[in-house]
């Protein structure tokens, strides 16, 4: 069994993004992926109205949603969806949280993660400032579910600056870490590849990190590179830019003997009151 990174340039209209990603995760089953992973974003890069969109998705008049549980079912795929705009969970009217949500082979939701870390910053590009938190609202909890290739620690693109977080996701039993991104083209060419590589040596953990790699609306540039990046740091494969399917296999007994080995969670000198407290959907 393998696990399949997905790299796509989306752009506003949802129907042709889930076209697009649907033949992506096509591509991804026929080389033998039990779980793929797709973007930040996957759905509608851009959307005008990320509050509206998601809230159709909340209420069941959206598309993303059908459509999710119809490839899962279709292709006997656990996914990772990327990211889309959701309101909590019983609160339609609520802002949204850039939400990341795990669905099983049957098309039935294991896991949400709303995004904890929200990017609100100024890059030297086309663009110059980027303010996450003008549509969105940040979550408030660490996810950890149980695949059949593992256990998945969730998480998302800006989420990768903040390694408290990833240790918090390997103190909780983490193998695998999801990491569905939108890193801008500056960002990225300065620090994608060591942050991806940092997160995975630290934790030893396999870093899943599908990217948006391409143009889209507004001018916007994301760096792409899409990679699977191995326990031991090893980038495994890697996606430059435009649409592609990434897989790889995890190496059970290798990832358990680099932590026998080394064993760095257990030689934690110091806590950090954010980890020992941490909540766990």
């Amino acid at each position: 069994m393998s696990l399949s990174v997905i790299q796509m340039a989306s752009q506003a209209d949802v129907q042709s993004n889930l076209k697009i990603a649907r033949r992506l995760l096509e591509q991804a089953a026929e080389q033998g992926a039990r779980l793929a992973v797709l973007p930040e974003n996957f759905a509608a890069m851009g959307h005008a109205d990320p509050l509206a969109l998601g809230r159709a998705e909340a209420q069941g008049t959206g598309p993303i949603l059908p459509w999710l549980g119809q490839a899962a079912r279709d292709l006997g795929l656990w996914i990772v969806a990327g990211t889309l705009p959701l309101p909590p969970d019983g609160d339609p009217d609520a802002k949204p949280r850039a939400c990341s949500l795990l669905v099983d082979e049957r098309g039935q939701r294991v896991a949400r993660y709303d995004k904890l870390h929200l990017f609100d910053a100024d890059v030297t590009d086309s663009r110059g400032r980027y303010r996450e938190s003008d549509h969105y609202a940040p979550g408030q909890r660490l996810v950890v579910a149980d695949t059949p290739l593992g256990r998945l620690g969730m998480t998302v693109c800006y989420d990768l600056r903040f390694a408290e977080l990833y240790l918090a996701l390997r103190a909780a039993g983490a193998e695998l870490i999801s990491v569905p991104s939108a890193f801008t083209l500056t960002t990225g060419a300065a620090h994608w590849q060591s942050l991806i590589r940092a997160r995975a040596i630290e934790t030893q953990c396999y870093m899943l990190a599908a990217a948006q790699g391409g143009e889209h609306p507004g001018g916007r540039i994301t760096y792409g590179h899409s990679s699977i990046v191995d326990c031991w740091g090893r980038m495994l494969c890697e996606q430059s830019t435009g649409d592609a399917v990434l897989s790889a296999s995890r190496d059970v007994a290798e990832q358990a003997a680099i932590r026998q080995r080394m064993p760095v969670l257990s030689h934690r000198r110091f806590s950090m009151p954010c980890l020992d407290a941490a909540v766990l959907e």
